[in-house]
């Protein structure tokens, strides 16, 4: 016989198929556009990628003038900037996703006009999100 099991979260619900159907319309409708999603991951890849690349490029930079002898460096300087730019780097995850554009065009470089947009537009998700669960 075959067990009663909870559906996963990514599973459609057997027993409230209508109401399935509706939060997968309302999912469609507020999706990431593709052009959107693209122009977040390279933002990301960038602000998060070159801090990280740094946070690295530290310690083989420490070990490479230590080695030689040329300052001694110690190493709890080595461990706290290599940290500062691995939390550079988690904060360029967020900027990269909140400076994003949604526009056709892709927007500044920096994209700092897009970040007050996009906050609102995720506090409003949380938001409904919330609501929606309550109900």
């Amino acid at each position: 016989m075959a067990d009663k099991r909870k559906p996963m979260p990514f599973e459609p619900d057997q027993n409230n198929k209508g109401k399935a159907a509706k939060k997968s319309q309302v999912q469609a409708s507020s999706a990431i556009p593709r052009a959107v999603a693209d122009r977040m991951a390279r933002r990301v890849a960038l602000f998060t990628g070159l801090p990280t690349l740094a946070g690295m490029g530290v310690f083989v930079g420490s070990y490479l003038v230590v080695t030689k002898g040329i300052v001694d460096i110690p190493p709890g300087l080595t461990l706290a900037s290599s940290g500062f730019f691995f939390l550079l780097g988690l904060g360029g995850l967020s900027f990269g996703v909140l400076s994003a554009s949604w526009d056709k065009d892709p927007g500044t470089l920096l994209g700092f006009e897009n970040i007050r947009t996009n906050l609102s537009r995720l506090r409003g998700s949380l938001r409904q999100d919330r609501q929606s669960n309550q109900q």
